[in-house]
């Protein structure tokens, strides 16, 4: 299709897109730096917790945050947008601001899950919005800008927020977020016009009946969701493995006596009533049915997006910690300071006055430990001083907190005097001169800056061809990039490759997600677009549980238990790379059920 026949875009997609950079730059200014905001130390303000915790934080909450989508994506239709939007801001501004108060595991989940709600009701109903407001001339052009969109919040938050946590703390980065998010309450309010054909007219009865047709009826939610809650349990650690595995039996064998009992009575009642055997929706009560898939072709498409989304958010999930831990990015910081001075200073200064005093607390800490003979002490004190972007090499450790330790072990007076007459501070300017580290959300920037600057170009030439191809292509070239991460530490030019290794996954990224969604708004029907959207962020959510858990387990036992982060990565690419073959079987034996999908859209259409 030529660009001259294109439709214009309605005044919806427009103020749908300005909503998005205002919800993107405060979700990716916290995201981005909430790895390392868990495991930072409490000393300086964040909540000190390890990698378990970091994986059910950051893979249950953004599980049912893209969970939601499948109930608010289908209320949408029947209430309208705008509502849905000022709900979702209503429940997103206070929760970030709250969420920079929470100092204990159970508050912060609590406090993120109110955040998880809003951004799940504010998702299905913006894409839906882009969705209902292009048509097939200008469908991939506008799902392109949409996606640009995105990436000017996330390229801004990363940019942004450790600028603002650097200088202000680390609650101004949650206080920021509410700012940005009460920001679009004006165009909400003032400037956001419901698109026309929806389904407002629509029972809300029929609305829930007509989710079955995606992904099955209840009973076979009654077994999907416990199994779920088994294994995050089980992950957690408040189940063992004997319990976990004879409760999954249980459900699983309890469902198949179950169907079988009822077999009889929904075949019986289904021959009365004309009603095929497969049919998603049946007329018997809940309990008198068998379990039953919904669109098969459509729930094998979020299956297999399911394996992509688990290897995309590793890039979140995973890549923060490991930058801090193993990867020393001073070449980068080095780069910036000849290309220029001046962001050299703003994106890569350092705090010396919380770096002065965490000298000072773990030189008392350790005073009575030998450091060259505690391993553990080393690594605590590296962890810590990462965390304020400063990369100490065990020996400098050694002998700086060794001669530190001496000094107030050895001295009358309390620690920060011995410290103060040592020059506490001339070792923090020191070290944040020489061991100066580029801060891990700086570099996932790097991923927003190149989708801002190349996506259009890049959608206008995948546009050419068919959505799974480029799928197929764009999952390669992210698994790639996850295996080229794993050889950046212990090598000198460590920065320069993760950040190589981030450009790459861009444009992997830029050929494969906007075409994931594409694809479902091209069979999706327009009175339930809504509806579709918010089932196409299933795989979101399975996909964020699963590399949140994942990346907990592989990173404990791969990169800290073994020392070996590239076994880690290794796994994180096959995974990916298994995800692209699932993609061509798909291709292969599914997409038939889609073109008939389609075909009966145009029908309807016409």
């Amino acid at each position: 299709m030529s660009q001259t026949n294109r439709s214009p875009f309605q005044p919806a997609f427009y103020v749908a897109n300005t909503m998005e950079i205002f919800e993107r730059l405060a979700w990716y200014g916290m995201y981005t730096l909430l790895a390392s905001y868990i495991m930072t130390p409490t000393t300086q303000g964040g909540l000190g917790l390890g990698n378990t915790e970091r994986g059910l934080i950051m893979g249950v909450v953004p599980f049912f945050l893209y969970l939601f989508p499948v109930v608010s994506g289908a209320l949408a239709d029947r209430f309208g947008y705008r509502k849905m939007f000022l709900l979702s801001f209503a429940l997103m501004a206070p929760s970030y601001y709250f969420l920079g108060y929470a100092k204990d595991l159970a508050s912060f989940m609590g406090i993120f899950m109110l955040i998880a709600l809003g951004a799940g009701i504010f998702k299905p109903v913006v894409t839906a919005t882009i969705s209902r407001t292009t048509d097939e001339t200008n469908r991939g052009l506008g799902f392109g800008i949409f996606y640009m969109m995105v990436n000017i919040g996330g390229f801004l938050g990363p940019v942004l927020a450790p600028i603002i946590q650097k200088h202000y703390g680390w609650e101004w980065v949650f206080t920021f977020a509410c700012i940005w998010i009460s920001v679009n309450f004006i165009p909400a309010l003032f400037f956001y016009k419901e698109p026309e054909i929806h389904a407002k007219n629509k029972p809300l009865k029929q609305v829930f009946q007509e989710m079955q047709q995606v992904l099955g009826n209840f009973r076979l939610a009654l077994l999907v969701v416990p199994l779920l809650i088994l294994l995050v349990a089980f992950y957690a650690g408040f189940i063992g493995s004997e319990f976990t595995s004879v409760a999954a039996a249980v459900l699983v064998v309890s469902a198949v006596v179950w169907d079988l009992l009822v077999a009889n009575k929904n075949a019986k009642q289904n021959a009365n009533q004309g009603v095929e055997t497969n049919s998603p929706v049946n007329t018997l009560p809940w309990y008198f049915q068998k379990m039953q898939l919904g669109n098969k072709a459509f729930m094998a498409y979020l299956l297999i997006m399911t394996g992509f989304w688990t290897v995309y958010l590793q890039i979140f999930v995973t890549l923060p910690v490991y930058i801090r831990d193993f990867v020393d990015s001073s070449d980068l910081v080095s780069l910036l300071h000849s290309v220029s001075p001046w962001l050299h200073e703003v994106l890569t200064s350092v705090n010396i006055e919380t770096l002065t005093s965490e000298i000072m607390r773990l030189a008392t800490q350790y005073r009575d430990i030998d450091i060259g003979q505690s391993q553990a002490a080393i690594q605590d004190i590296t962890r810590t001083l990462a965390a304020l972007d400063i990369r100490l090499p065990a020996e400098e450790i050694k002998q700086t907190f060794g001669i530190l330790g001496q000094a107030v072990q050895s001295s009358g007076d309390s620690a920060k005097q011995v410290l103060s007459a040592d020059g506490a501070g001339q070792w923090a300017q020191q070290w944040s001169q020489q061991y100066r580290q580029m801060n891990p959300a700086t570099i996932l920037s790097i991923d927003f800056l190149m989708i801002i600057i190349f996506q259009i170009m890049i959608s206008n030439f995948i546009g050419r061809f068919k959505a799974l191809p480029a799928l197929i292509l764009g999952t390669a070239i992210l698994s790639f990039s996850m295996l080229m991460q794993g050889f950046a530490h212990g090598i000198i030019f460590g920065g320069l490759l993760v950040s190589c290794a981030v450009v790459v996954f861009a444009v992997g990224e830029m050929i494969s997600s906007p075409k994931s969604q594409e694809y479902v708004a091209s069979f999706a029907p327009k009175d339930k677009a809504a509806m579709f959207m918010g089932y196409y962020f299933v795989s979101m959510a399975l996909g964020n549980l699963f590399a949140g858990l994942l990346s907990g387990w592989l990173y404990d036992y791969f990169a800290t238990t073994l020392g070996q982060p590239t076994l880690m990565w290794g796994i994180i690419s096959f995974l990916g790379f298994s995800t692209c073959v699932a993609f061509y079987f798909f291709n292969k034996h599914f997409i038939t059920d889609i073109q008939q999908q389609q075909l009966a859209q145009q029908e309807q259409v016409a």
